[in-house]
């Protein structure tokens, strides 16, 4: 995985795991990689996974069966589906309407373009 400056790489990695909820990949109910296989496969310290874990563990999005491994919520879906919503319509949509604005680009401009993109 190629990481990016300007975000934490526990987080970079909670976003490749939560888009591997949501799309299906990991199902709700299944077990994730332990530990040290995911730490193996991303190239990073094991201590990076297990902050990572934590904030998904904080978030509801997986839960720990102690001696099993890590679990996949039953809820994760729709937990991590909400977050997304939110932090768009808190920070990214905010942002691009900014940008529209400074463009003179029009509401009815918008409303063809994203017509098409349908």
């Amino acid at each position: 995985m190629e990481f990016q400056n300007g975000k934490s790489i526990f987080l970079q990695i909670a976003d490749t795991i939560t888009d591997k909820v949501v799309s299906g990949e990991f199902p709700a109910g299944e077990k994730i990689p332990s530990v040290r296989e995911l730490a193996a496969e991303m190239g990073v310290n094991p201590n990076t996974i297990m902050r990572t874990y934590s904030e998904l563990q904080a978030m509801d999005i997986i839960e720990n069966q102690r001696g099993i491994g890590y679990f996949v919520n039953k809820d994760a879906q729709k937990i991590i589906l909400e977050s997304k919503k939110q932090e768009f319509f808190s920070k990214v949509l905010p942002d691009f309407l900014r940008h529209a604005a400074m463009l003179g680009i029009t509401s009815s401009e918008l409303k063809k373009h994203i017509e098409t993109l349908k």
